[in-house]
């Protein structure tokens, strides 16, 4: 089971900004879903996040919303494109899809399940970019995204 770790959110859960609900709508739209209370509920917390919340810190902080309705919804919005989920060893994490929220890699620690969001730095950018151009030349593939999860230990558990 996932340890908790506190989660630093604005405190606004009902803020999602005009914008941000309308792409939403129109994402849930394309798999024939609407965007019902709560999962307009669990995307106002997860945009209140500073880093993936792991399903009890969803349930802790969307205040009412019962765990298998969640549960659900998660599934709903991650085939819509609006949630993104990360996959640890300890339990699964889930973020607003980085389209809707900016590109970023993960630090995730192997100790105590902490996922932590991280700006994608220009320098690593174009350093992958120069690394996988030989590969789709190699191999005829054409690279959309990317995604860096680096894996070890976050400096509590050091």
């Amino acid at each position: 089971m996932a340890q908790s770790v506190p989660c630093e959110c604005d405190g606004t859960l009902d803020a999602v900004p005009p914008d941000l609900r309308d792409e939403v709508a129109t994402r849930l739209r394309r798999v024939q879903q609407r965007l019902t209370p709560k999962r307009l509920a669990i995307v106002e917390v997860l945009a209140g996040a500073s880093r993936p919340l792991a399903l009890p810190e969803i349930l802790e902080l969307g205040d009412g919303l019962a765990q298998s309705s969640v549960y659900r919804n998660l599934v709903v919005l991650e085939r819509a494109g609006v949630v993104h989920r990360i996959v640890t060893a300890e339990a699964s994490r889930f973020e607003l899809a980085e389209e809707l929220t900016g590109h970023h890699h993960h630090l995730i620690c192997t100790s105590c399940g902490m996922v932590e969001d991280v700006p994608a730095a220009s320098g690593l950018e174009a350093s992958l970019a120069d690394a996988v151009t030989p590969v789709e030349d190699a191999t005829g593939f054409r690279t959309k995204t990317h995604r860096i999860d680096l894996v070890g230990l976050c400096k509590n558990c050091l």
